[in-house]
């Protein structure tokens, strides 16, 4: 009996995965352990488990489709085994031989993957009444090498849109739905241009060599028009690299890029941000820095960074500023005891903020561990999604690239973010009236002006400042 393979739900606030790429074909046998595919949610990146053993029947969806959760993706049975009408279905098993009747379509069973947990499916449309023969199976279809996937194109078509003129995001450069959607997003938002006019396309060629009567030759807004006129509905513009503003590479935002876009604008639309720029002494920093360094390796702690040091330090402080150590949800704040640090790590699929547990209650060691293992993970696109959400407090560190301050955004439902920038020397008060050059760290504290004042922020600033200023005495008494 054929079972049924579903889109697993990686964590709570995952909606779809996108199939970055398919590691089996129909007909191929798989264990419970074999790699299906690759997926891709909003999050992270990692291989699918059959979680049933069998011959791959069919694949429900293909490379570069974002499939919603707990829907089919791919059936697995036994050799020969008829394929039940299913919709989505893109690939099928091949047909039995000639004069085999064909087995009748039982309704196969929902199975998930062997890991995460099993997810309940609907059960797939009941088998047709006895007194309609069942139709035989379709035989396989060789792979499909077009640059648009049939989904793509079966959408396209039924919009009047030319799929392979678009630019695709999927494996290879294929076109895929979701380039297509994008398409039709962008379509709708341009006023519609008018029917073409009597002079015709020869009206288009001509205006297209010729130089507009605007500033420096550009072509005036009535010129364009009539460009567009006369070129007809879905012309393509003059392929002309020299006019302005010259060629131009679109893509469609990645799933992660497109949560972070939305979590950042809800972030400013929905918080009072107000950002609070202080220094602080960097002189003890640099130089536990340097002895750490030089440490003996079997002692674990020449890797330990300047980030690290100050993150440990801010972690302590913390503890004593409940008010910024905390969420705002629904008129509601709640304060924790713990900290749970967020630590935003550049990744090329964009920004992520794997977050590190009850940081108050771990060593230096540890901590700088930890933290680096998580940035590894981040990095990998193979970090569990269930930590990088919970966050207590977050910082953002833009010290290596040389930025000296900057405005953090918050990352809701927190309360407070701190970046941390460069090291700069500053020209000081010393302690005998006259004037000395000192390393300070720039800081840049962000928080919700709806629970967090001016005089919080800058308490804890001032106990940041004076615990980095003195960060040996703070780690021995941690």
């Amino acid at each position: 009996m054929a079972e049924i393979v579903v889109m697993p739900q990686l964590g709570n606030t995952v909606e779809s995965c996108l199939i970055t790429g398919w590691r089996v074909a129909v007909g191929q046998t798989v264990a419970a352990d074999s790699v299906l595919c690759d997926i891709e949610t909003d999050k992270s990146v990692m291989e699918l488990p059959a979680g049933v053993a069998g011959t791959v029947l069919a694949l429900l969806a293909e490379a570069g489709d974002e499939v919603p959760v707990r829907q089919p993706i791919a059936l697995v049975g036994a050799p020969g085994e008829a394929v039940p009408d299913l919709p989505g279905l893109t690939d099928q098993a091949p047909a039995p031989a000639a004069g085999t009747p064909p087995a009748p379509a039982a309704p196969p069973t929902p199975v998930a993957p062997a890991a995460p947990a099993a997810i309940p499916v609907a059960a797939p449309p009941a088998p047709p009444a006895p007194s309609a023969p069942p139709a035989p199976p379709l035989a396989a279809s060789p792979a499909d090498s077009s640059p648009v996937s049939p989904r793509a194109k079966a959408l396209a078509t039924a919009h009047g849109l030319d799929a392979t003129a678009l630019t695709g995001s999927g494996p290879d450069g294929r076109v895929v739905e979701r380039d297509v959607r994008q398409a039709l997003s962008d379509r709708a938002a341009v006023p519609a241009v008018a029917p073409a006019s009597s002079a015709g396309p020869s009206v288009a060629a001509d205006l297209a060599g010729v130089g507009g009567l605007g500033l420096g030759g550009r072509l005036t807004r009535a010129e364009r028009a009539e460009q567009a006129r006369a070129a007809g509905p879905g012309a393509p513009p003059p392929a002309d690299s020299t006019a302005f503003p010259g060629p131009c590479h679109e893509a469609p935002l990645s799933p992660v890029r497109r949560v972070i876009a939305r979590r950042m604008m809800d972030s400013l639309a929905t918080s009072a941000q107000l950002s609070y720029q202080a220094s602080a002494p960097a002189d003890a920093l640099l130089a536990l820095r340097r002895r750490l360094k030089l440490s003996d390796p079997a002692l674990g702690l020449s890797q330990i960074t300047v980030g690290d040091l100050t993150a440990f330090a801010a972690v302590r402080v913390l503890v004593q500023h409940p008010r910024l150590n905390a969420h705002l949800v629904d008129g509601v704040t709640r304060r924790f005891e713990s900290v749970h640090l967020g630590i935003a790590v550049d990744t090329e699929r964009g920004l992520l903020a794997p977050v590190l547990r009850f940081a108050d209650r771990l060593g230096l060691k540890v901590f700088a561990a930890a933290s680096r293992s998580l940035a590894v993970a981040a990095r990998a696109g193979d970090i569990d999604p269930a930590l990088l959400a919970g966050g207590s407090f977050t910082i953002s560190n833009l010290g290596s690239f040389g930025v000296e301050a900057f405005t953090p955004i918050l990352n809701p439902p927190q309360v407070a973010i701190l970046g941390l920038g460069t090291i700069i020397p500053q020209v000081v008060a010393a302690e005998d009236g006259g004037l000395a050059l000192e390393q300070r760290l720039q800081l840049s504290l962000t928080a919700d002006h709806q629970v967090v004042d001016g005089a919080d922020a800058g308490r804890f600033l001032r106990a940041l400042s004076a615990a980095l200023a003195q960060i040996e005495c703070l780690i021995l008494a941690g």
